[in-house]
């Protein structure tokens, strides 16, 4: 987990210098949102519970992220002696401005990069002996951090391994890695969670949001969604957010204030809420000063998780008939949150995207994207349209990437062009609406879809997960 201006964040996979790791490391301390995302002023939400019977799951996509979401479900859960695992998806080992901190060098070489993801590694252990949990209760995955939404999107099947940023290393390179040697691969992410769920069959799944603005956390979500399919598992599930510009507030620790949903959410998603007690907030914070690397860096952002309650929500799945009725996604203006992080040539051309409408409309899946603005020189809207059909394996499927532009629309399958795909894109003003033959998606039983607007290469914005549920094609 890691506050850095998006434009600093996002950028970061071409622009790995020793001037930009620099460059990063002032901006962590000095950059902050100036249009915060309020909280929702009146909230309520019903409490989660723990059962005796319970099987607890926490996923997280970088060491840290269990301690800043979960420390208090972790703490009740060992109060409680219920089965307890938590899954690492990634080291953490790409989070190079504080390392520049910690270690007052930039760790650039694969060698120092791997030693780096050691000592997180290390830091999670510590956390947990914090909030009571043993060694063998923790997972470490190894993927590679800040690059498994790129598996995720274009590394399936007969496309190459990811080479990973720094370290550019191509497998898991830890020894202590449930699989040392994976190929940064989808299908072998997909595979290590279901072994893992399969084993551990958990009852509660407590994992990122969809609508977290970090690639990491966005990539757990999916590839988790798609393992419970595989599975027919139907555990519930509960998102936590954590990256989402300007939000929580107050910044710092404030553990007697509630942790509400940002303003932009607080309708869309149905929440809970978990209440802690004072001694399981002051052991969560213990647990998040272990991890010592991200803590030291950025410890009033971190400590603003710190509340009275843990939070956690889902959006409900879009559940579309065969009579094609349209149903609304989302209700929220298309979000200029973080275009104040962009340089003032970029604010300029700085255009959100949120979800509007869905809807199967006989053979073809219908949807429609509202833009704060017409989409300009040099600005795409790129949707992601992956289909599950039960039976079929995933890594067989379409993944379907529509980029849309100013004035040229083009289709690829992951990397592959798809010069006659048959999708058809209307634009009206600040609407696009892509219809989308079922069987380009590979007549799919669900849809995961996404849309993210960007600048040459920089993303912007970008519109959560979402899933559509189309019954048996």
């Amino acid at each position: 987990m890691r506050e850095i201006p998006r434009r600093l964040r996002r950028s970061l996979p071409g622009t790995a210098t020793v001037a930009v790791l620099v460059l990063l490391a002032l901006a962590a301390i000095a950059g902050r949102s100036s249009s915060p995302n309020q909280s929702s002023p009146a909230f309520n939400a019903p409490e989660l519970s723990l059962d005796p019977t319970d099987r607890i799951l926490i996923l997280a996509p970088h060491p840290n992220d269990e301690s800043l979401a979960t420390g208090g479900v972790i703490q009740k859960a060992v109060s409680m002696g219920l089965p307890l695992r938590i899954v690492f998806l990634t080291n953490g080992d790409a989070n190079q401005w504080s390392f520049v901190l910690y270690r007052k060098r930039p760790e650039l070489l694969p060698g120092q990069v791997e030693a780096m993801g050691e000592v997180r590694h290390d830091e999670a252990l510590a956390a947990a002996a914090v909030l009571g949990v043993r060694p063998e209760q923790l997972t470490f995955l190894g993927y590679p951090d800040f690059g498994t939404l790129t598996i995720w999107v274009t590394h399936w099947g007969a496309e190459a391994p990811l080479r990973s940023i720094f370290a550019h290393a191509t497998q898991v390179p830890y020894a202590n890695a449930y699989r040392p040697g994976a190929p940064y691969k989808g299908e072998e992410i997909l595979a290590d969670l279901e072994a893992i769920i399969r084993e551990f069959q958990p009852t509660k799944v407590f994992l990122s949001h969809p609508a977290d603005h970090n690639p990491d956390h966005e990539a757990l979500y999916a590839f988790s969604r798609v393992a419970l399919w595989d599975l027919g598992l139907t555990p519930q599930i509960y998102p936590y957010l954590v990256h989402t510009p300007g939000w929580p507030l107050p910044r710092g620790a404030a553990p007697t204030r509630p942790l509400t949903p940002p303003a932009d959410l607080s309708d869309q998603v149905s929440w809970w809420i978990l209440p802690l007690s004072q001694a399981e907030i002051s052991r969560t914070q213990s647990a998040l000063e272990a991890h010592r690397t991200q803590y030291e860096s950025n410890a009033r952002y971190l400590s603003s998780f710190i509340r009275a309650n843990e939070l956690f929500g889902d959006y409900p799945d879009a559940v579309l008939s065969a009579g094609g009725a349209e149903l609304s996604l989302e209700t929220a203006a298309p979000s200029s949150t973080g275009s104040e992080e962009l340089t003032d040539a970029e604010q300029a051309r700085f255009i959100g995207a949120e979800w509007r409408t869905v809807e199967r409309a006989g053979n073809d899946l219908v949807l429609s994207v509202t833009l704060s603005k017409p989409l300009a020189e040099g600005v795409d809207l790129s949707a992601y349209l992956f289909g599950y059909r039960s039976g079929e394996p995933f890594t067989a499927m379409p993944k379907i990437h529509v980029k849309v532009g100013e004035l040229a629309d083009k289709v690829y399958d992951q990397s592959r062009e798809l010069p006659d795909a048959g999708v058809q894109v209307t634009r009206s003003a600040r609407d696009i609406v892509l219809r989308v033959p079922l069987t380009l998606l590979g007549k799919p039983d669900r849809v995961l879809v996404n849309a993210r607007t960007y600048l040459a290469d920089l993303p912007l914005d970008s519109a959560a997960w979402r899933v559509l549920d189309l019954g048996t094609q």
